[in-house]
């Protein structure tokens, strides 16, 4: 039954059966595929998505923000497919993963050791790592941790996470919508996530139906547990976080994105994370906030140009 609720899914290419064994390398959809982690009371499974040749040992990692699922990045994946293989997980708790049973353990250390157990499992050459906020502080946990990154994009976080942002973030959080139809989901998402910035009527779309769930009586919920609230407002109250430390121990090139309009990081620490620690290459995107979609093709250039540039 689990199975079969993650195939429904994917929409398999002609000729083509789309299991998470298939070898497919150039497809319009990903593949699918899980990993076991462990957790206090047992295992759990983490689903992620494949793009591009299995076999590529150049591979990257891309992690969505804190309420979101691995297929945000489909457009960032279906291009980056023809450099890297690419895989894009649900992290625990969202998507089609496992939720935790201990709600207390939904946090970064817990997001940090399952993607150590996926990189495990895949066994990459080089790794690259694209993370969105929750994604990109996973990814800075990892590097600063001299997991061998070869390259970092953090996507609208850094050294300092702003309160406003924490309080924004917490306040539809805890909110537990139900909708009647996709139309009335897709509303609510582009009103908490106008932020993102313009997109079509075609990314919201996409975006809205990685979003939800059907439940038995027909409606629509959010696709992530709302266990994940607790300690995520426990851990981030409402005041200003400091990570300067964490920054300052990553090594490898990085780039980071900002929404010119961003409420959680700072335009003033983006701007001092380019003269400390990694000294990041600063993008910005004007007229969006928290965070950028990496959907349009501007945006899908700037990492990709980063990715590529002196590959070695």
């Amino acid at each position: 039954m689990w199975w079969q609720k993650m195939r429904k899914l994917f929409t398999p290419d002609a000729g083509a059966e789309n299991t998470p064994t298939a070898r497919t390398i150039h497809s319009s959809t990903p593949r699918g595929d899980w990993v076991a982690c462990l957790n206090s009371a047992g295992s759990h499974r983490m689903v992620y998505y494949e793009w591009g040749d299995p076999d590529n040992p150049e591979v990257v990692i891309c992690v969505h923000g804190l309420t979101r699922t691995g297929r945000d990045f489909d457009a960032l994946a279906a291009q980056l497919s023809r450099h890297y293989r690419v895989i894009c997980p649900d992290i625990a708790g969202r998507g089609l993963s496992d939720w935790l049973p201990v709600k207390s353990e939904y946090g970064i250390p817990r997001y940090t050791a399952d993607c150590q157990q996926l990189i495990a499992k895949i066994q990459p050459q080089r790794l690259y790592w694209v993370g969105t906020s929750m994604g990109g502080l996973i990814g800075m946990t990892l590097a600063a941790q001299q997991q061998p990154i070869a390259k970092l994009v953090l996507n609208d976080v850094g050294a300092v996470i702003a309160a406003e942002a924490l309080a924004r973030i917490g306040s539809y959080l805890t909110a537990l919508p139900r909708f009647s139809s996709l139309s009335q989901a897709q509303a609510y998402l582009r009103q908490i996530h106008a932020p993102f910035g313009p997109l079509t009527d075609a990314q919201w779309a996409h975006l809205t139906r990685h979003s939800v769930r059907q439940e038995g009586d027909g409606h629509w919920v959010l696709h992530y547990d709302p266990g994940i609230a607790f300690p995520f407002l426990s851990a981030f109250a409402p005041q200003t976080v400091d990570l300067w430390p964490l920054y300052e121990a990553v090594r490898c090139p990085t780039l980071l994105i900002r929404g010119a309009e961003s409420d959680l990081l700072p335009r003033t620490v983006a701007q001092a994370m380019t003269d400390r620690g990694p000294c990041a290459t600063l993008v910005e995107f004007p007229g969006i906030g928290h965070a950028p979609a990496l959907l349009d093709q501007a945006q899908i250039a700037v990492v990709r140009d980063f990715l590529l540039d002196q590959k070695g």
